[in-house]
């Protein structure tokens, strides 16, 4: 069963204005899916994990073309960053006439090596597991009744979003799935893209990732304790990154140069991932926080936390149309933290949120600003639809 995902109108919108497209994401993220279950009838799908597609492309890009092509169809190429010198080659076919649609499951498809030969030629667009409002349309929810919603957003924290597993009722099949998402991430896209042949420590390295989830990373405390020298341990974090397992967040500060600087918090791109890794699907805090955090990139949002010298925090805080919207994360609401007043304070906030899991939602006001307590449905509508005045369309 296909599940039309919230992309399809912005693809609509550039596909006759681009010929080429990027879509890059997790693997079994559903790029490929989305793709074939387009509505042009002149559709062609090659896949370059393929070895005899992958060598002829590698070794010689006209006979490739001889062999595959032809310009009256459109063609998928899937995990294309497998190829060689793929950049020069692709500028080639689509200077040539033809369109391709291109998909990715490692950020190495957006090297500079490649990018370069391609600008002003592709469009690039990123495709994650189910979000929750895809979520809701897999499950068959249709009325906005927050009962059901919250029921199906428990599962949503649980087991994540990669559409397999959210088509798949059985728990522990659920269970089974996610585990062999992990093993070829790790073993394909991971250890063979970039060259990592100790997937033991690799191995290692995520699951203290997971324990340590939506907590500011110290570098050279991770490779003390794990014994991984920082040079490694620096590789293998920018190879999760850019294969999609995990995300670092900066903290945010007027001063763009200090976020630069300043240690990250960690959180994986995908919660059942991260329950996967850790064998624990119970919702807590930190995973409670790291859904939250999904929500908010799937969103096209670009979360950053908040920390001042008084150690005062704030889970994230988005940046939209000039304002700064503080988010809090959490399981209950009891009362406004210190650190979200202090936020407030500081940079004079006129809407704020509590994202909860459970509760009561309702309006607080303190000092003029307006203190939004939501579920995470609602705060993603409600961010969706403000405008350039800080209030709602």
């Amino acid at each position: 069963m296909y599940i039309e995902r919230n992309l399809s109108d912005f693809f609509n919108l550039i596909k006759s204005s681009f010929n080429m497209i990027a879509i890059v994401g997790p693997r079994q993220s559903g790029k490929t899916t989305f793709l074939k279950n387009r509505p042009e009838k002149n559709l062609e799908y090659l896949l370059f994990d393929d070895f005899e597609i992958r060598e002829l492309f590698n070794q010689n890009i006209k006979k490739f073309e001889a062999q595959y092509l032809s310009k009256d169809k459109i063609y998928i190429f899937d995990e294309v960053q497998s190829a060689e010198e793929s950049g020069i080659k692709l500028k080639y076919l689509v200077d040539s006439g033809y369109k391709l649609w291109i998909t990715s499951s490692s950020e190495l498809i957006l090297r500079k090596e490649i990018l370069a030969f391609l600008v002003g030629r592709i469009s690039i667009l990123r495709l994650f597991p189910f979000d929750v409002f895809e979520f809701f349309r897999a499950k068959g929810l249709k009325v906005d009744e927050q009962n059901i919603a919250s029921r199906l957003i428990d599962e949503h924290i649980r087991f994540g979003g990669y559409p397999k597993v959210v088509l798949t009722e059985n728990h522990e099949v659920k269970k089974n799935i996610l585990q062999n998402i992990l093993e070829i991430i790790l073993l394909k896209d991971i250890a063979y893209n970039f060259g990592i042949n100790d997937i033991k420590n690799l191995e290692t390295l995520v699951e203290y990732l997971a324990l340590n989830v939506a907590t500011i990373l110290n570098f050279d405390s991770i490779s003390k304790e794990l014994r991984i020298s920082f040079p490694t341990l620096k590789k293998y974090i920018d190879a999760l990154e850019k294969s999609y397992i995990i995300f670092l967040i900066r903290p945010y500060f007027r001063n763009k140069n200090k976020e630069l600087i300043k240690q990250p918090k960690v959180f994986f791109i995908d919660n059942g991932i991260l329950n996967q890794t850790i064998k624990n699907f119970s919702i807590t805090g930190s995973t409670f926080e790291n859904y939250v955090f999904t929500e908010l990139l799937k969103s096209n949002l670009t979360p950053k936390f908040w920390r001042n010298k008084q150690k005062n925090e704030v889970d994230f805080i988005i940046e939209k149309n000039g304002f700064l919207i503080p988010i809090e994360v959490k399981l209950h609401f009891h009362k406004i933290e210190s650190g979200l007043k202090s936020f407030i304070k500081e940079y004079n906030s006129k809407v704020a949120y509590v994202c909860i899991y459970e509760g009561e939602e309702k309006t607080l006001d303190l000092n003029g600003c307006k203190i939004k307590i939501r579920f995470v449905n609602n705060i993603l509508k409600e961010l969706q639809s403000l405008d350039e005045t800080g209030g709602k369309k």
